[in-house]
This record gives C-alpha cells, sequence and structure tokens, in this order.
C-alpha cells in the first residue's frame, strides 16, 4: 500500500470518528422536543453532552486539516463545488455551539425556549447535509477537465443523496436517543427508551434502502473492494437490529454501543463504494478526481506519515480519558432546581453540567482557595453533597461535580468530576 491509499483511509478514519462522536451529540440536539418535558429534563437531555460535545466536534476540523494536507485537489473541488451546503453546517454548528453556552445565561422561558430551537435546528441541519454531501461524493457530480464543479445547488439533491442524508439524519437521531438512554435516569431514560422504539422502524427500512443502492453504484463502478462494500453494509444492518434488540431489552450499554458500530460500518461501507476515486465525474470518467492525482507529493504524504504516528495516540489517549471521566450517568438530583420544581436563578453551569444541589454560603464547608499563581483569592463552598461524600470517604477527590466560586465577580465553576451526587 502506497503513502496515497494510506492516507485515503486515515481521511476516512476521522470522518468516522466525527460521525460517530458528533453523531449522537446531533441525536440528542434531535431529541430536545421529544424528551424534554420540562426544564429540568431538557437540562438534563443537554448535560449528557455538556462536557464533551465541543471536543466531538473538532474531529471535523482535524478531518478538513488532513484533507487539505493529503489531498489539495480533493479539498479544493469538495469546498468550492459544495461551498453552500458545507457552509450551512458551518453556521448551524456555530448556532448550536453558541445555543449550549448562552441558553443559561437567563432564567427567562422564552428565551431558553429561542435556543433551544436554535440546538434542534443546528443538529438537524448538520445531520441531513453530511448525509447528502457523502451521498454526492459516492455516486459522483459534474467535475469538468479541470476539475471544477461544474453542477448547481440543486443537482446536488438528488435522490440518491436525499436518501442518505435522511439515512444519516435517522442514524443520527436513534444513536443520540441511545446516548440519552444510557446517561439518564428517571423519566428522560424511559421516554429516550420509548422513543427509540418508535424510531426504529423507520430507521431500518430507509438504512437498507441506502445499503442496497450503495451495492449497486459499486458493482456498477466495478469497486476493487466490493466484497468489503457489502460486507460492511451487512454488519451495519446487523448492528442497526441489535442497538434496537438490546434497547428493548433495556441493555442500554450494549445498545448504544451497537448504534456505534452501525455508524462506523456505514460510513466504511461509503468510503468502500468510493475507492479508488475521491469525488467520480458525471461528466466523463477521465475527469475523476482519484486517491492518484488528488493527493500531496510522497515528500509530503512521509512528513504527515511521522507526525500522525505520534500525535494519533495521543488524541485517542486524551478522548478515552475525557469520556472515563465524564462516564457517569446525569440524574435528575444533579440538576439545580428549587423547591417549586423550577429552574433556579443562579444558574451554576460550566459546559451544561450543573452542581447537585444550590450552593449555600453560610456552608460548614467554605474554605478558600487560589486559582492560580497570582490570582486573587477567593472564598468558596462546596455543595451540601460533597460534606456527604468527604463525611464517608477519605479520598480528597469528592463524588460531588462541581465546586461553586462565590466570589463577587459573575458566578463560575471549577469542574471536578462527573458523578451522581450520593443518596
Amino acid at each position: 500500500m502506497d503513502l496515497a491509499t494510506l492516507w485515503f483511509f486515515i481521511v476516512a478514519f476521522f470522518f468516522v470518528g466525527y460521525f460517530v462522536l458528533d453523531g449522537f451529540d446531533f441525536g440528542v440536539g434531535m431529541s430536545l422536543p421529544f424528551l424534554g418535558k420540562d426544564d429540568v429534563s431538557r437540562r438534563q437531555v443537554i448535560n449528557t453532552i455538556g462536557p464533551v460535545w465541543d471536543l466531538n466536534e473538532t474531529w471535523v476540523i482535524v478531518a478538513g486539516a488532513v484533507l487539505f494536507a493529503s489531498f489539495p485537489e480533493w479539498y479544493a473541488t469538495l469546498f468550492s463545488g459544495f461551498y453552500l451546503p458545507l457552509l450551512l453546517i458551518l453556521l448551524a454548528l456555530i448556532l448550536r455551539g453558541v445555543s449550549f453556552e448562552y441558553r443559561h445565561q437567563r432564567d427567562s422561558v422564552k428565551w431558553k425556549a429561542g435556543f433551544d430551537r436554535m440546538i434542534v435546528i443546528g443538529s438537524v441541519v448538520p445531520a441531513l447535509l453530511w448525509g447528502v454531501a457523502f451521498g454526492n461524493i459516492v455516486q459522483g457530480v459534474a467535475i469538468d477537465e479541470n476539475h471544477i464543479y461544474v453542477g448547481g445547488f440543486f443537482a446536488l439533491l438528488n435522490p440518491y443523496a436525499l436518501l442518505v442524508g435522511v439515512t444519516t439524519l435517522l442514524l443520527f437521531f436513534l444513536h443520540g436517543v441511545l446516548f440519552v438512554a444510557l446517561k439518564t435516569d428517571g423519566q428522560v431514560h424511559e421516554d429516550a427508551r420509548n422513543l427509540a422504539k418508535k424510531a426504529a422502524i423507520p430507521t431500518i427500512l430507509v438504512a437498507a434502502a441506502t445499503v442496497i443502492w450503495t451495492v449497486f453504484i459499486a458493482m456498477g463502478r466495478e469497486a476493487p473492494l466490493l466484497w468489503l462494500v457489502i460486507g460492511t453494509g451487512a454488519l451495519a444492518a446487523v448492528s442497526l437490529i441489535a442497538a434496537v434488540g438490546f434497547s428493548l431489552v433495556r441493555r442500554d450499554g450494549w445498545a448504544f454501543f451497537s448504534g456505534i458500530l452501525t455508524v462506523l460500518f456505514a460510513v466504511v461501507m461509503l468510503f468502500s463504494a468510493l475507492f479508488p476515486y475521491v469525488m467520480p465525474s458525471t461528466i466523463d470518467p477521465a475527469y475523476s478526481l482519484t486517491i492518484a492525482n488528488a493527493s500531496s507529493t510522497p515528500y509530503t504524504l512521509q512528513i504527515m506519515s511521522w507526525t500522525a504516528l505520534i500525535a494519533m495516540p495521543l488524541v485517542l489517549a486524551y478522548q478515552a480519558w475525557t469520556y472515563w471521566v465524564f462516564r457517569k450517568r446525569v440524574t435528575r438530583k444533579s440538576i439545580v432546581w428549587n423547591s417549586s420544581g423550577s429552574s433556579s436563578t443562579r444558574d451554576t453551569t460550566i459546559r451544561g453540567v450543573r452542581c447537585a444541589q444550590p450552593p449555600s454560603r453560610s456552608s460548614p464547608t467554605s474554605r478558600t482557595i487560589r486559582n492560580s499563581p497570582g490570582a486573587a483569592t477567593r472564598s468558596c463552598v462546596r455543595c451540601p453533597c460533597c460534606a456527604n461524600a468527604r463525611s464517608s470517604r477519605s479520598s480528597a477527590m469528592s463524588a460531588c461535580s462541581t465546586t461553586i466560586c462565590a466570589a463577587r465577580s459573575p458566578v463560575s465553576t471549577l469542574w471536578m468530576r462527573s458523578a451522581s451526587p450520593p443518596s
């Protein structure tokens, strides 16, 4: 295998990682209107991805950077030809990120409802358009002899591309709902399981149609990896059915893991059907972009290979460590709310994660810390759950999720550990 081919599969690896990780983020955002029956439930749903959504999103940045460095011709044709859909994806991602950060800034029903709608829109649009984009890449687009896309925006909205788009939309939705079921308790957990059951049949039917159509495209192109297209398509179908089955028998961890395998095998199927092309031309096969004519120079690929050999294990280790730290369920008790059941006016969120109980400045567990060398000393308190946990555990790191700074400046939060408060 030459370096250009190796980097084709490395590009595929980063897009697999992105769709697996940000895929359930999209699904969680899309499920918000169905699972968030009150503000506490909506915050519980959002908090499942609060600590990790931005880390998941960085995979697409890395994927784009790798694509630019290893296949500049592919990058140029793709981003110029698909400018409008990619711009819409970018705007939707910005909209979603802003909503996560600003939703809690005011204790206003209209304010929060507006940002909830933006979260849904910012999840639906990328989930649909990423599928449309990859459907066009696999099927082929109108590329001339200068490797320039000469079709219009509406030419991208063809039946196969739209089918792939609807498939990614439904797959990510189911993937996210299974994640919510895994990470929550109480009514939200039960609603997520019921919603997964309702979404199962349409997702399976649409995904099956996409697999069959993709296999026919690969057969018509005489794809050298046809066996892999058929194999990964079958594995994706089996994994999807397994995910639904595990959800029905309340094996939430296995259901979510099967959802991961479904997305993984589906993306591998698309890249296998594309190989050895990177963007086939529907005008003339001779105008197509291939791995050979779209890649960077061997010297560039060699330098990138050594860089990836060092950096990729570190990135994967950090990602794994992050998910290990935030592995606990987001319980309803971990959401700040007052005795009337409404949200507390004092919001102590850091990236969607909240303190277990409203802090009290008169708490006997108050202590003074210095955030950094040279910083002003602040008077801080722990949540009441901290005091309970520290009385029963000798570890300095308690089971509490946050430490709340009670400085005169706007309330800030120091992350300690993602965990449910002790019962």
